[in-house]
């Protein structure tokens, strides 16, 4: 595992039989979830729990826009390396690259992923706080 934000973050990910179709192929949706626990896994190894940011700074990471490219196919029990690093810091938004490999390296899928900043009780855009902001800037 590999921490580092801007410089990027990787997260291991084991496929299961509950991942794949009939022919044992992971299902499309599923490397939505592979790339979610990488993001939420940076997010963790930065201290910032995202339970504790909603109850205490009153502010949610939601996707705002998901764009994929399906390269080669995952199979079952594979282990897959899930990459994620910040290509962009806006006021209230976050855009992620990330990929999903195999052992071998083979690049499986490519993601751009916006996450908008929200408030916790109305759901609307809001700045992201400074506590994170400063631990992005301390880590790159």
């Amino acid at each position: 595992m590999r921490a580092g934000s801007m410089n990027g973050f990787s997260w291991p990910v084991r496929v299961y039989y509950e991942d794949t179709d009939a022919g044992g192929v992971v299902y499309h949706a599923c490397y939505l979830k592979y790339l979610e626990r990488a993001r939420t896994e940076w997010l963790r190894s930065l201290g910032f729990e995202q339970d504790r940011l909603a109850r205490e700074q009153r502010v949610l990471f939601a996707v705002r826009r998901v764009t994929i490219d399906y390269l080669k196919p995952a199979v079952f029990n594979e282990l897959l390396t899930v990459n994620a690093k910040i290509a962009e810091v806006r006021k209230a938004s976050l855009l992620f690259e990330q990929s999903i490999t195999n052992q071998q390296k083979v690049v499986l899928c490519r993601a751009e992923i916006r996450i908008a900043c929200l408030d916790s009780d109305t759901l609307k855009p809001v700045s992201i706080p400074e506590s994170i902001l400063l631990e992005l800037d301390h880590a790159n």
